[in-house]
C-alpha cells in the first residue's frame, strides 16, 4: 500500500531517558515537524503485534495496522545513543528483520494512523463487551473520552506521548473495577500453588551439573552452621551456669565454715629430759 510520505526515505533517532525511542532528524524536513515525534522500536512492536491478536475474533484488520506505520531498520550508528534508521517495505507482520515503527501522522484527523486508532478502539470494546457482563454495553465514546482526559493530563504536564503509550491505552484498556479473567488467574497463582508438573524436567546431566554448582546449593550447610552455632551457645551458657552453680556453692561453704566454730588445736606433749 502506498504511502503518503514517498519522500521520506531516512530518519536519525536517539534514545530518550524515558528509555523510548524519539525522532531528531529526517529526510522530509518540510512536511515532518519532528518536534515530540516518537517511533516504535523492535521490541516494542512486536509486544503490539501479540496485543493485537485476540483482537482477530473481533475484526481486526492487519492492513489496516500495516498502513498505519512507515518501516525502517537500522543503518548504522550516528553517534551516542543515536542510530540512523533506512525506510523499507517489509511488513511488520511477516518479516523477520527488526523493524522501527514511524505513526504516519501527517494528517492527524484523518489520516492512516488516525484509522488504526478508531480501528483498534473498536475491536477492543467489542472484545470487552464480550468477556464482562456489564450492566449497560460499554461504548467507543466512553473509552475515548477516558483515554483523552489521561492524555490531556500529560499534555498540561508538557509531556510529549510515546506512540507505544498511546497504543497501549487502547489494548491494555479496562474499566474501573474490573480485571481480565487472565489477570486474575495470573494472580491468584501464586509459588504455593506451583507443583512439580509446572517445573522442567531435568536429565541427568543437568542434575549433575546442578549439584556441582555451588550457587546453587541449598541453605542446609547454613542450617547447620546456625544449628553448631545454637549448640555451641547453648553448651556455652550451661558452662556459665556451671560455673555461677560452683561459685555459689563455695561462697555457701566459705558461709558454712564462717558459723563453724573453730576446733582447739592440741598441745603436744613435752618431751622428757634424761636423767
Amino acid at each position: 500500500m502506498a504511502k503518503s510520505s514517498a519522500t521520506l526515505d531516512w530518519c536519525i533517532v536517539r534514545l530518550g531517558e524515558d528509555h523510548n525511542w524519539w525522532v531528531d532528524e529526517v529526510s522530509d524536513p518540510v512536511r515532518w515537524d519532528v518536534d515530540g515525534l516518537s517511533i516504535i522500536d523492535p521490541r516494542q512492536m512486536a509486544h503490539l503485534i501479540e496485543l493485537v491478536e485476540p483482537l482477530r475474533d473481533y475484526g481486526f484488520d492487519q492492513d489496516i495496522m500495516e498502513a498505519a506505520f512507515i518501516a525502517f531498520r537500522i543503518e548504522k550508528e550516528a553517534g551516542e545513543q543515536r542510530v540512523r534508521l533506512k525506510r523499507v517495505k517489509d511488513s511488520f507482520f511477516e518479516s523477520e528483520e527488526k523493524l522501527f515503527a514511524l505513526a504516519d501522522v501527517l494528517d492527524e484527523e484523518n489520516g492512516p494512523y488516525a484509522d488504526l486508532l478508531d480501528h483498534l478502539t473498536r475491536c477492543r470494546v467489542k472484545m470487552l463487551n464480550d468477556i464482562f457482563d456489564f450492566e449497560s454495553k460499554l461504548t467507543v465514546d466512553e473509552v475515548e473520552d477516558e483515554i483523552r482526559e489521561d492524555q490531556n493530563t500529560s499534555f498540561i504536564e508538557g509531556k510529549a506521548i510515546h506512540t507505544f503509550d498511546e497504543l497501549g491505552a487502547i489494548l491494555d484498556y479496562v474499566p474501573a473495577g474490573w480485571e481480565s479473567e487472565e489477570g486474575e488467574e495470573r494472580a491468584g497463582k501464586g509459588d504455593e500453588d506451583i507443583d512439580d508438573e509446572d517445573l522442567p524436567e531435568l536429565d541427568e546431566e543437568d542434575e549433575k551439573s546442578l549439584e556441582g554448582d555451588n550457587s546453587l546449593k541449598w541453605d542446609e550447610d547454613d542450617e547447620d552452621k546456625d544449628e553448631d552455632a545454637d549448640k555451641k551457645k547453648s553448651g556455652d551458657d550451661d558452662e556459665d551456669e556451671d560455673e555461677d552453680s560452683d561459685d555459689d556453692s563455695s561462697e555457701d561453704e566459705d558461709e558454712d565454715e564462717d558459723e563453724k566454730p573453730k576446733s582447739k588445736a592440741k598441745a603436744k606433749p613435752a618431751k622428757r629430759k634424761k636423767r
